[in-house]
């Protein structure tokens, strides 16, 4: 396919869209039907801002004789990886390529499923960084839980491009960390749009980020002289707001018990904020907690207790490995990076042997970016963090490291059932390496997203360029 724009590709389907056949009026109500009584159940509606993403056209694939690592911990030599109608559709020796298929000579080279960002703001803080296009933090209040970070998604930004020659196949963005509630988060499929919703990940769950730590008391407390100022405040700014929701839930709740039998029933106010919470508390949002240190995780996870519900992922989380029992035992993953500590007070006590020691208890250790660089070399991230853990007398090889790139990310998304791992039936997002993933010298040769191979390093057509970036990159866009 062509640049990012896609304009051409996609017009073509807006005239077809717009050529509907018009739709028969229906038949006039009968007597009987007139005199019904007026309480009718409302329609459906359609999700809000839907994913309208479809798929790239692709041909059957059969990548052949490689180092495969599946992302479930196995590790298979000489092996093909036959991708079918978007699909993983079987992996193994000696596979019989489908009439048609591309055959790829993989001998030499490793297959991972695609890396997955947990923790990602392109496209709402993206480049260039100028003031004009810093949408991340909505910091006009301690609460604001109503906004969602699709709504301030660029799809033009660079960095989706530069990601993907980094190996990168689907992404989460999400708010920035001023508040204590910031707002929902969305996945993305790493692919061209010509809006967020183009790119948007089908049937991906929201998250909701929220902060603990420093990051408000200093917004809010410093800069305005109001709640919060201390971390006491942001822990009750956190349970006066799920107070709220709790009855905002309870109160849809009866509506929708008492509206069959009392016609004249109302239900409460809509309320974006406290819709989004009440989310939350019904398990259909995922936590995704922006926290430090490792006393104030801990009363995350009993402030999730109170209220009943479920923090999905701590993000950063420069302390985990000091609770990393207690991580394991709530099931709750840790998104963190190699090696970035000591720039706050907060992240003082960073170690490089955090992710594996988070991942030796059992717990669920994710390697992510939080910038617009790392997301580049998120394999090398995840190098460091190998090697700090083997100098430290964990064995850890290959075909486990990948998790913390694949799985475990996909799993804190929501998304683990889909993508992440290369089994059949699962997505076809599949990333090709000129050597080991984890060598300082491994670069991404090709990429596929649902079998559709989107990037290829020594095919300048496929090496997407935003419109923004137009006439500002090399031809070809290599990165």
């Amino acid at each position: 396919m062509k640049p990012y724009s896609l304009l051409a590709a996609l017009s073509g389907g807006l005239l077809v869209a717009c050529a509907a056949a018009p739709v028969a009026k229906p038949p006039a109500p009968t007597a009987a039907v007139a005199a019904a009584p007026a309480v009718v159940a409302p329609t459906p509606q359609p999700p809000a801002y839907a994913s309208t993403y479809r798929p790239m056209p692709a041909v059957s694939t059969l990548l052949r004789g490689a180092t495969v690592l599946t992302g479930t911990g196995e590790r298979l030599e000489n092996a093909d990886v036959l991708l079918v109608d978007g699909k993983v559709a079987a992996l193994g020796q000696g596979l019989a390529a489908p009439a048609g298929a591309a055959v790829v000579d993989a001998k030499g080279l490793w297959v991972t499923p695609g890396i997955i960002d947990a923790h990602s703001h392109l496209g709402v803080y993206p480049s260039p960084g100028m003031r004009s296009l810093s949408d991340g933090n909505e910091a006009t209040s301690p609460n604001t839980a109503q906004v969602w970070a699709e709504h301030s998604v660029w799809p033009q930004d660079p960095g989706f491009g530069a990601a993907l020659a980094g190996g990168v196949t689907s992404l989460m963005i999400l708010p920035g960390s001023a508040n204590l509630f910031g707002g929902r988060t969305v996945t993305l499929k790493n692919v061209a749009g010509r809006s967020v919703q183009d790119m948007k990940f089908p049937g991906a769950p929201y998250g909701l980020k929220i902060a603990c730590g420093e990051n408000p008391k200093r917004v809010y407390g410093e800069g305005r002289k109001m709640l919060p100022s201390t971390r006491m405040g942001n822990m009750a700014g956190f349970r006066n707001a799920f107070i709220e929701a709790r009855k905002y839930r309870d109160d849809l709740a009866k509506y929708e018990r008492d509206r069959a039998t009392k016609p004249d029933a109302q239900p409460p106010t809509r309320n974006l904020q406290n819709e989004t919470l009440a989310g939350v508390l019904n398990g259909e949002i995922i936590v995704q907690n922006h926290c430090y240190r490792a006393d104030e995780m801990v009363q995350m996870l009993d402030l999730a207790k109170e209220f009943g519900f479920r923090i999905g992922t701590f993000h950063h989380a420069v302390e985990a490995y000091k609770i990393a029992d207690v991580l394991a035992a709530n099931g709750t993953c840790s998104a963190m990076w190699a090696d970035w500590w000591g720039f706050k007070m907060e992240s003082l006590d960073g170690i490089r042997e955090n992710i594996a020691m988070v991942d030796a208890a059992g717990a669920c250790a994710v390697v992510h970016s939080d910038s617009d660089v790392g997301i580049q070399h998120l394999n090398q991230e995840a190098s460091k963090a190998m090697a700090a853990g083997r100098r430290m007398g964990l064995n850890i090889t290959p075909e486990h490291a990948i998790t913390w790139l694949t799985r475990n990310p996909a799993r804190a998304i929501g998304v683990a059932d889909r993508t992440g791992t290369l089994e059949p039936g699962k997505m076809a997002d599949v990333t090709v390496w000129n050597g080991n993933p984890f060598s300082v010298y491994a670069l991404a040769e090709k990429v596929y997203i649902d079998g559709a191979l989107v990037y290829d390093r020594h095919d300048p057509a496929k090496q997407p360029i935003t419109d923004f970036a137009l006439g500002l990159t090399p031809a070809g866009g290599a990165r």
